[in-house]
């Protein structure tokens, strides 16, 4: 005799299964839809030198973190490693955030969204990416 899955279960599984294919889909058409690399262009990108640079890596990671962070964003309580920080990201992303928070209070959270803009650029620039000891251990506060 063959079991079968309660009507439930199904559903899920089946909008589970559409969910992926459109994912999939979005994914493909996204790419592009010929199979063949256009003349004269390379069929994968190559990322420039100021897209791949550990300075501007670190501007975007501390950037978008410390935004979720002011905000009480979803994922604002990971820790820093699964933020993807190192040691030294997260000490500048933690001077940042307590900047940002009195410009919030000063002027408002569009201006604390710039500020931290400016200061991950800054920051970020002025310790080359800022990627020091990425290892498991802080010295406690």
């Amino acid at each position: 005799m063959r079991r079968t899955a309660p009507p439930r279960a199904r559903q899920a599984l089946g909008r589970a299964a559409a969910l992926t294919t459109a994912v999939c889909l979005t994914a493909a058409l996204g790419a592009g839809c010929s199979s063949r690399p256009s003349a004269g262009k390379s069929s994968t990108p190559t990322p420039t030198p100021a897209e791949s640079s550990s300075v501007t890596a670190c501007t975007k990671l501390i950037s978008y973190w410390a935004k979720e962070t002011l905000t009480g964003g979803k994922w604002a309580g990971l820790d820093w490693e699964q933020k993807g920080l190192s040691n030294q990201q997260y000490e500048l992303m933690d001077t940042i955030i307590q900047n940002a928070r009195t410009e919030r209070k000063l002027h408002g959270l569009p201006a604390a969204k710039t500020l931290i803009d400016r200061q991950s650029k800054d920051r970020c620039t002025a310790t080359n990416g800022a990627t020091w000891s990425s290892e498991n251990w802080r010295p406690p506060k």
